[in-house]
């Protein structure tokens, strides 16, 4: 793992054991998005820091959050449990309270991914971009908080950065931490969620996630991230979002499913 001195995320998803299984944290503004609310991938990051820390085993997995409320700045709890405890695997259970209220609960399973090793196949390829220096940032100068603290560079803007959605349902593009942290495993269950949803391109307002899950398939080597999204069914208000992220060596380091709600 690669980590930065002074690292924001690091700094803003950590938090103090305060009694067993408990820890305080103060959630900070510089993780909203569009809507003014936290954004669920930096949740779900403070939640894994702390679960990380009662388990003996190294590198996240997989996780599952539940998204209860909207996630705002200010003094919060989180709660752990360990469910189990075996050679390969540990998993536990973690709640994020905020004004005494349930924000997010989360489910995980941690590894050591070094320790990993059995048959292997992968059926994907990592997306075609050009490099990083030869792509635009897309995003406008009045950009929401969250977007301040990662880098995105796109080979083309999509149509609704200008106002003229061209209705894609698959983006690809470079993304990272933009003070430079390399990603490791928790820091890539933040960044599955850290991108514009790619249903802005179909004309939706926002859109708000009720579900994500993130599986780790290795630990990242460092550098720009090569990401691919993609949605395929937007029913009654309902999308999914798939996420792939494959590291700078052309490996599949994480992927992602969610369930979000639109506002139109």
């Amino acid at each position: 793992m690669t980590t930065t001195a002074g690292s924001v995320f690091d700094s803003d998803t950590a938090s103090e054991r305060v009694g067993e299984h408990e820890f305080a944290l103060t959630l900070s503004d510089r993780w909203t998005t569009l809507i003014g609310s936290l954004n669920g991938g930096f949740l779900l990051a403070g939640c894994l820091q702390a679960l990380r820390r009662e388990v003996p085993h190294p590198d996240l997995l997989s996780a599952s959050a539940h998204f209860l409320r909207p996630g705002t700045p200010g003094p919060a709890r989180i709660s752990t449990e360990v469910a189990r405890t075996g050679r390969r695997t540990s998993t536990g259970q973690a709640t994020l309270v905020r004004d005494d209220r349930e924000i997010v609960r989360v489910l995980a399973t941690f590894a050591d991914l070094d320790a990993a090793d059995g048959p292997t196949l992968v059926g994907g390829e990592p997306p075609v971009l050009p490099p990083p220096d030869q792509c635009v940032d897309p995003y406008p100068r009045e950009r929401p908080t969250i977007s301040q603290q990662t880098d995105t560079r796109m080979a083309q803007v999509p149509g609704f950065w200008r106002g003229d959605p061209t209705h894609t349902t698959t983006a690809e593009f470079w993304l990272r931490l933009s003070d430079g942290r390399d990603a490791d495993p928790i820091a890539l269950a933040f960044l599955v969620d850290a991108a514009a949803p790619v249903v802005f391109d179909l004309g939706v307002a926002g859109s708000s996630t009720i579900e994500l899950t993130v599986h780790i398939r290795h630990r990242p080597a460092p550098g720009w991230l090569a990401c691919r999204v993609s949605t395929n069914y937007l029913i009654d208000g309902f999308h999914e979002e798939d996420f792939e992220i494959w590291d700078s060596t052309g490996t599949l380091v994480a992927q992602s499913r969610q369930l979000a709600i639109v506002s139109t």
